[in-house]
């Protein structure tokens, strides 16, 4: 290598140098846009600035690398739970409050379409929505007794149709429990009370009943 070459290279190093130094720190400062790191039960979707959202392809565990002007949306896909408290009219106007369990997760195919038509928020903005728009449905035909004495199999059965109408919106709900079922405090225990001297007029019958028959 000649004096002219080695004066050339010494002259652009600087150049060099800096063109280096320039990309490690547009690396460096797009890293979070560039390098994402899926852990696992989580998966992702992928938001194209040119294209939109990626609804064909779901990024699964491990390190992903996209475009600096894309984004991605990273959910958990394991069973989640989230706990609702809901207040409801019965038929005569009466307030019921609700206390639930709702246990579910995203279908995990159709990630990027729930993604792409409902959002992150899918659990406030479609699964309690539906579930208390059918529990109001159905309450609402309801007495005070019969909220009572039967409304935890009726309500269960109101949540199962609720269940298949998310499960059209690309969420599986895994199960909802109800924890409590609450009446105001004044009409549970004349409910109560009521029950109660049914059974004594019953046992007392019963009682004469089987008297008679002796004789």
């Amino acid at each position: 290598m000649n004096e002219q070459s080695k004066a050339t290279m010494v002259a652009k190093a600087p150049i060099f140098i800096s063109i280096v130094l320039i990309m490690i720190l547009t690396v460096t400062f797009l890293s979070s846009k560039i390098f994402y790191s899926i852990k696992s039960g989580q998966a992702g979707v992928r938001w194209k600035r040119f294209s939109g959202t990626e609804i064909d392809h779901i990024y699964e565990e491990g390190l992903n690398i996209i475009m600096p002007w894309d984004e991605m949306f990273i959910y958990n896909i394991r069973i989640q739970e989230i706990s609702v408290e809901m207040d409801v009219l019965s038929k005569t106007g009466l307030k019921v409050q609700l206390y639930l369990s709702i246990r579910y997760a995203p279908e995990f195919k159709l990630l990027g379409v729930l993604h792409q038509q409902i959002g992150p928020d899918y659990a406030h903005t479609v699964i309690i929505p539906e579930i208390e728009s059918v529990l109001r449905e159905i309450i609402g035909t309801m007495g005070a007794e019969q909220i009572y004495t039967t409304g935890r199999e009726v309500i269960i059965e109101a949540i199962n149709q609720a269940i298949e109408q998310v499960a059209q919106r690309y969420i599986n709900v895994d199960d909802v429990l109800i924890k409590k079922i609450e009446l105001p405090k004044s009409v549970a225990e004349a409910i109560r009370f009521k029950i109660e001297q049914k059974h004594l007029v019953e046992a007392h019958e019963f009682i004469v009943e089987k008297e008679k028959r002796k004789q």
